[in-house]
């Protein structure tokens, strides 16, 4: 599992980020880049998250994959910059147990500046191993970190294995709603209803919702109307290599 960012596998790097786009719906532009790590070995081809989160997660290797991550992120934000493209950040995966650490925010802010990447472009993507963290110093890095400029995304937020209420303990600034949930909408009336609770009930903490899944015009149309500014699926578009990341016209840079 160890690798180092420089290191490549048949001609690819052994770690690697796709980004897809977050659009704004009223305004139909890019708003923020989520990513997506792929881990290319030698043996077993290119491994999704899906194949190593819960592996590397058991141990510490995840907080080296994470750092490494994260490097990337920051040069693909300097990249996007170059090209002239408009958006307010980037996410990157962050292990829940990397912000047991009370030094996290020292560590953090070192790497930012190092690569002069300005903390408010930068939006760490926790999932739902968030909730089954205890150790204070987890809420008190969140806050810290924070106040540094540092945004956080909560994905995945109200799936059959998501706690609902345990969203109450942790500050997040967004907080993107599980597909199990945005694929009600348009079902009926009592669909859309529970949909548009559960936006009401994200935004009534603070964060702003972001629906996931989304595919078509019309349920981006009634998550406008439930409120909800940010969508992200096959209607915003897939997750692609850095490298193809342009600007293509004025109406979404």
């Amino acid at each position: 599992m160890k690798t180092n960012d420089n290191s490549t596998v048949n001609g690819l790097r052994a770690v690697e980020l796709y980004y897809r786009a977050i659009r704004n719906i009223s305004e139909g532009s890019t708003a923020f880049y989520q990513s997506q790590t792929r881990l290319n070995t030698p043996g077993l081809g290119t491994l999704m998250p899906e194949n190593f989160r819960d592996v590397s997660e058991i141990t510490q290797q995840c907080v080296t994959l994470f750092e490494l991550e994260l490097i990337q992120a920051l040069n693909a934000i300097q990249t996007f910059e170059q090209r002239e493209l408009m958006f307010q950040w980037v996410s990157v995966y962050m292990p829940a147990k990397y912000l047991r650490d009370i030094g996290v925010e020292s560590r953090l802010m070192d790497i930012t500046e190092r690569l002069g990447v300005k903390t408010t472009q930068v939006c760490f993507a926790l999932s739902e191993k968030l909730f089954e963290e205890t150790e204070p110093a987890v809420a008190d890095n969140i806050k810290k970190l924070r106040n540094r400029g540092f945004h956080f995304m909560l994905t995945d937020f109200g799936g059959i294995s998501s706690p609902i209420m345990k969203l109450s303990e942790f500050e997040v600034d967004y907080v993107m709603l599980s597909p199990e949930i945005t694929q009600y909408l348009g079902k009926d009336d009592r669909a859309d209803s529970a949909v548009k609770s559960l936006i009401d009930f994200v935004s009534g903490l603070g964060a702003e919702p972001i629906a996931d899944g989304i595919s078509n015009f019309r349920q981006a149309e009634s998550l406008y109307e439930f409120e909800c500014q940010f969508c992200a699926g096959s209607l915003a578009g897939s997750y692609i290599a850095e490298r193809y990341i342009r600007r293509r016209s004025k109406d979404d840079i």
